[in-house]
């Protein structure tokens, strides 16, 4: 298969798990598109990509949206991916990759053995899970996770749930994607890639909305965690094994 197609089906079922699982699509996009470009190029396109998915999100699901959740969780997740992307550019890309795929084993072990593990629905928590969620997003190109962990504390609904992290999302998207910019990641020779992306991001959304109505939301939550964990384990052995 021609690998420009391979990218763009990936990009799609990255978008369509993302939608469903509640993550957002670059926790799979993020690693998918590293076996095709460089680190620091994935997490230029991958900014860009981000601002289409959530604004298809936010078109579909934009009734549902936590203003107090956007404010408490939102901005201090936009200042930190700022020092974040900012950071990004100081390390080598092989070590932010290796960051990348522990932190994605690490997460998808926790949620499918401890599934009790829950955050108090505080404004403290929202604050820091908002920090947190924003400087790994900056630094490794995904914060969504964190962020999932923090907004289900609320018990929110799915459509409460998703249209609130889709704007938090385009905040945070919006902002590492100048400082992307500025630090050389986003490249002329990758800008073709936008349209194509654009339209996997329209129809992923579109198809994860019409799964929510007929999948149990816990049982495909522990699909998507395995494979997070999936994904985790073939970057961590790309970039420690099959690199040498």
């Amino acid at each position: 298969m021609d690998y420009f197609l391979l990218f763009i089906i990936l990009a799609l079922a990255a978008e369509i798990l993302g939608t469903v699982g509640g993550f957002g699509s670059s926790l799979f996009f993020v690693p998918i598109a590293s076996f095709f470009l460089d680190f620091h190029s994935v997490l230029g396109i991958t900014a860009i990509f981000h601002v289409s998915s959530n604004l298809t999100k936010i078109a579909f699901f934009r009734k549902g949206l936590d203003k107090n959740l956007m404010i408490w969780v939102g901005t201090p997740a936009i200042l930190f991916v700022i020092i974040g992307a900012y950071f990004s550019n100081l390390f080598n890309s092989k070590i932010l990759e290796i960051i990348l795929a522990c932190f994605l084993i690490i997460t998808s072990l926790t949620f499918l053995f401890f599934k009790q593990i829950i955050l108090k629905p505080t404004i403290k928590n929202s604050v820091l899970g908002g920090i947190f969620s924003g400087l790994i997003a900056g630094l490794i190109g995904t914060g969504g996770a964190i962020r999932g962990i923090t907004l289900t504390s609320f018990g929110l609904t799915i459509e409460t749930f998703i249209a609130t992290s889709a704007f938090i999302d385009l905040g945070v998207d919006l902002s590492r994607s100048i400082v992307y910019y500025n630090n050389g990641f986003v490249h002329k020779h990758d800008l073709y890639l936008i349209p194509f992306l654009l339209i996997a991001s329209i129809l992923g959304t579109f198809i994860g909305k019409k799964l929510l109505n007929y999948i149990s939301e816990n049982r495909f939550k522990s699909i998507v965690l395995i494979l997070i964990l999936i994904t985790g384990v073939i970057t961590f052995l790309k970039l420690t094994i099959f690199s040498n």
